[in-house]
């Protein structure tokens, strides 16, 4: 994924946690739901722009995990 999709994903993140942590302070109710409104906007905007990219790669499903390399004809999980 491109940077930009990437530091989308880590700000909605870092806002919604943050949201969480004033949703148990003494903030207004209507703050609280201005800022509500704006998380789901971003949630929308966050996957939109993830499913969007022009990512590509040479990987398949046979790679499998790139830590624990198995299948491809060869036998590596030990008995």
């Amino acid at each position: 994924m491109k940077n930009s999709a990437m530091f989308l994903v880590l700000f909605v993140t870092i806002f919604l946690l943050v949201l969480t942590v004033l949703a148990f302070t003494n903030i207004g109710f209507s703050w609280m739901f201005i800022l509500t409104v704006i998380g789901k906007l971003l949630v929308i905007l966050m996957v939109y722009k993830v499913l969007r990219d022009q990512y590509t790669t040479d990987k398949t499903f046979e790679d499998f995990y790139e830590d624990y390399p198995i299948g491809r004809g060869r036998n590596y999980i030990k008995k």
